[in-house]
């Protein structure tokens, strides 16, 4: 089963607690704090891998997690980073976010990667806060919860040559005679119902081997998903040339021509900038013969490149081999990808002091990025990391905001996904 597009859920690891020990040893008084940093979480990433054709390995697994970090350890011992995921994906696969909408990665090339979910960072080790007037402390940082997102995968065929027409135009009998591909062949249309890869032999003096796709048929209103069109015109997006297979035989082989070149320019008009050959199929029929003459004339009015053919007997393919590899690049070009840097979309984590105080029906919710960390690496359970806690919002100014807002003791204030209950520090008082 060709699958070209997927959902799936990809979790980074947590980074590891750090530790909040003191130095224990003989005749070693006051030791003081030794406690280790936590390790940081896998991260999950997305690499190229050349010998996927499709995301098959996605049809029945959607959920993916990378391990996390291992807590810090006494005499300042770190614990262990968490292992990265790789995911492999086929060349021309486009990564977006499903919450919302953004392109994260456009992978075409072999080896490419993207991150795609951070791993979280380790907590620091209670020997980071000790201070001149604070040399026992107890506190020490969890570790950051690793980064979860929900993303789409479209494959989009990296292929030299795309074959696009209507349905039973004759597109998989001439992949079929070009090629060692078999795709399933039948007087009817819609016969093919996904796309078909096969490698064109252009001769024995020509060392090239272009990759052919061909696509299921278009009809009229494809590139508004009517048909099966809507779900494919994607594929030949990054072909280098076009094929178009006008069936010769049809009752208008020039509305037949003119429907799918419409059809091309409302999905993408780059499309049409592409090289374009005209392949006027089923010259083995009269009606084909006797439609020929005006087709081409037409043709060469319009400067269109233009070849008859019958896929079914071998008539005309010598001629569209040599057009063909007129059309594409030179050996050394067309060993890269159509579209060989890709796509990877960096953008900046901020993490400054800036924050909201906004109120909903549940109570005051307080976010910034720096205090919603700030918030996930707290243990409230411990004494002295809740007041360290309690004094980043009085140095930020939340305690501030959170009093103008309205808040009173015992109020639910949310902060990032966790839910606090407001106590006024003496401070702010």
């Amino acid at each position: 089963m060709f699958l070209d597009e997927v959902r799936i859920v990809v979790r980074a690891g947590a980074g590891g607690d750090g530790a909040a020990t003191m130095r224990r040893e003989a005749h070693v008084p006051r030791g003081g704090p030794d406690g280790g940093d936590g390790g940081r979480g896998g991260s999950v990433y997305l690499r190229v891998d050349v010998g996927q054709t499709t995301l098959r390995d996605f049809r029945y697994r959607h959920r993916f997690a990378a391990t996390p970090g291992g807590s810090g350890e006494r005499q300042k011992r770190h614990g262990k980073a968490g292992e990265d995921l790789f995911l492999a994906v086929p060349p021309g696969t486009a990564v977006i976010d499903e919450g919302t909408g953004e392109l994260i990665a456009d992978l075409v090339a072999v080896g490419q990667e993207a991150m795609v979910a951070r791993g979280g960072r380790g907590g620091l080790g209670n020997v980071h806060f000790a201070t001149a007037t604070h040399q026992a402390p107890r506190h020490a940082q969890r570790g950051e919860p690793g980064e979860e997102r929900t993303l789409r995968l479209e494959l989009r065929l990296i292929a030299d040559v795309g074959l696009v027409g209507l349905p039973n135009a004759g597109k998989s009998t001439l992949l079929a005679a070009l090629t060692a591909a078999r795709p399933k062949i039948a007087p009817y249309p819609f016969t093919t119902l996904e796309p078909n890869l096969g490698v064109l032999d252009l001769g024995v003096d020509d060392g090239r081997r272009p990759t052919i796709a061909d696509v299921p048929g278009l009809i009229e209103g494809a590139s508004d998903g009517a048909g099966l069109g809507h779900a494919f015109l994607r594929h030949v997006e990054r072909t280098r040339v076009l094929l178009h297979v006008v069936d010769g035989a049809s009752r208008d082989p020039q509305w037949d021509h003119d429907v799918i070149r419409d059809e091309l320019e409302a999905h993408d008009p780059a499309l049409l900038a592409k090289p374009i050959l005209v392949v006027f199929n089923k010259m083995d029929l009269p009606a084909a013969q006797a439609a020929w003459p005006a087709f081409e004339a037409e043709a060469r009015r319009e400067d269109r490149g233009v070849v008859a053919i019958s896929a079914d007997t071998g008539e005309g393919l010598d001629a569209l081999r040599s057009a063909v590899g007129v059309m594409l690049p030179d050996a050394e070009a067309l060993a890269e990808p159509p579209e060989p840097a890709g796509v990877v979309v960096h953008r900046l984590e901020a993490a400054g002091d800036g924050f909201t105080v906004e109120r909903d029906a549940e109570g005051l919710v307080v976010r910034g990025k720096r205090i919603e960390r700030l918030a996930v690496q707290t243990n409230f359970d411990n004494e002295e990391s809740a007041e360290r806690f309690q004094r980043e919002l009085l140095r930020l100014g939340i305690d501030a905001a959170l009093r103008r807002a309205g808040v009173r003791p015992g109020d639910s204030v949310r902060v990032g996904g966790l839910e606090l209950a407001w106590e006024p520090s003496e401070e702010g008082e």
